[in-house]
């Protein structure tokens, strides 16, 4: 078997406006930028690199099936330890996000529980963030 490589994930993603952009990834999900030009802006999104690049939002529709929800698909997101998703859901709630499932517990006692939101940014990009008390217990079965 392989060692596990230490890697850092990059995903980039379209965007109409990046001062809109800078506003929500910015200032609401506290991500901090990174480089940018006049057409992309990248930022560090809870560890990870994001790239939005200035152009027409990739289509989705509810069509994932987790539990009792019909989830946004495509849809992209990070895992946090429950007490920082915890803030996050708050700072959320603050800015008046409009949530498309609001902040919850899933698969309650069940291997892999874990509180959930899903979101879409001001340019209709779906993004779900979860909690786990343990992110030991993300992969659990």
């Amino acid at each position: 078997m392989l060692a596990a490589m230490k890697s850092l994930f990059h995903f980039a993603f379209n965007v109409t406006d990046l001062d809109t952009a800078r506003r929500f990834y910015g200032d609401i999900l506290a991500c901090q930028e990174g480089r940018s030009t006049a057409t992309w802006v990248d930022f560090d999104f809870f560890g990870h690199q994001i790239s939005l690049h200035l152009g027409t939002p990739f289509p989705t529709a509810p069509t994932g099936h987790v539990g009792e929800h019909l989830v946004p698909m495509p849809h992209f997101g990070v895992i946090l330890q429950r007490a920082d998703w915890q803030a996050l859901a708050e700072r959320l709630q603050a800015a008046g996000t409009e949530f498309v499932i609001p902040p919850h517990l899933r698969f309650a006692g069940q291997p892999g529980e874990q509180w959930t939101m899903f979101f879409l940014d001001p340019f209709g990009n779906p993004l779900e963030v979860k909690g786990f008390e343990s992110l030991d217990a993300v992969y659990a079965n």
